[in-house]
């Protein structure tokens, strides 16, 4: 387990900080970014979590655990020290997500247009948790053309980012209370 006793180290202030395995990359590298996007995520799920409660509560809370084994999956490069043995992201986690979406989808009626973030407040903070996730995503794709990284961890992203909408779909009164898309309509 980790053990904080020390916020702050100075380590930082010059712009760099160090990876799971300890080498030292700048704060804007890529990798950096796609694990703190996650982070952020992670952030925003809480937000929401404020609003939820029951089993909507229960799966967002193993997702916020999730995406600290995500965040600790990428700060550790599968190839750098510390890689081999590292907490990764499994097969399992992507299948439990596919999981609880089919489960949520068979309680929604089908859409018959794309949805606006919106609804209730729960359903709103899932919406942006869902594009952070998408960006998370995004920051991972563009870190495998120059670098490797767990399969599964892209796949939990985009995996995640569909639950995520699914379950603002459930809360949103089953999809009743969507906000849908009228293409045009303020021309």
């Amino acid at each position: 387990m980790v053990k904080l006793s020390k916020i702050y180290t100075r380590g930082g202030d010059g712009g760099e900080t160090s990876l799971g395995g300890g080498e030292r990359v700048a704060k804007h590298s890529l990798r950096v970014a796609a694990y703190g996007t996650t982070d952020e995520a992670n952030g925003v799920i809480g937000l929401a979590r404020l609003h939820t409660d029951g089993d909507a509560d229960a799966m967002l809370g193993r997702v916020q655990n999730d995406l600290f084994d995500l965040g600790a999956d990428l700060c550790r490069p599968e190839d750098g020290r510390g890689g081999e043995g590292a907490l990764r992201i499994t097969a399992d986690q992507v299948t439990r997500l596919e999981q609880e979406i089919d489960a949520m989808n068979t309680e929604l009626e089908p859409l018959t247009s794309f949805v606006l973030p919106g609804g209730t407040a729960a359903s709103a903070h899932l919406h942006l948790a869902r594009t952070v996730v998408r960006r998370a995503e995004r920051l991972m794709t563009d870190l495998t053309e120059t670098e490797a990284i767990n399969p599964n961890a892209v796949k939990y992203a985009n995996r995640l980012s569909d639950h995520l909408f699914v379950l603002a779909r459930r809360l949103n009164g089953g999809g009743t209370k969507d906000v849908l898309w009228v293409p045009g309509a303020n021309r």
